[in-house]
C-alpha cells in the first residue's frame, strides 16, 4: 500500500511510445490518465502482479499497463502498454 505522504516517480520506457501509437485518441487519454494514477497508489485496487517476474499489470478497458515498482527509489516504470490479447507476449 502506497503511504500518503509521497508520490512514486513515474518513468516510462521510449517502447511505450510506440506501443500507444495507433491506439484511439480517447484511449490513449484513459491510458496515460491510469498511467498517471500509479504516482499515488501504484499498487491500487486492480492491480496484479504478474508471476515469474516482478512486474505488475492494471487494466485500461482491453489494454493492459504493465510496470514494476521500485519501492527503494520511490519509482513506478512503465513498461508496456498493449491490447489484452497481445501484452504479454515477447516480454
Amino acid at each position: 500500500m502506497a503511504r500518503s505522504d509521497r508520490r512514486y516517480e513515474l518513468r516510462v520506457r521510449p517502447s511505450v511510445a510506440k506501443d500507444l501509437r495507433g491506439m484511439p485518441r480517447a484511449d490513449v487519454e484513459r491510458i496515460l490518465a491510469r498511467m498517471e494514477a500509479l504516482r499515488d497508489d501504484p499498487r491500487a485496487p486492480g492491480c496484479e502482479k504478474l508471476s515469474g517476474a516482478e512486474l505488475y499489470r492494471v487494466r485500461q478497458g482491453v489494454y493492459r499497463i504493465v510496470y514494476e515498482i521500485h519501492d527503494e527509489h520511490i519509482v513506478v516504470e512503465v513498461i508496456r502498454v498493449g491490447h489484452r490479447g497481445e501484452v504479454y507476449r515477447n516480454r
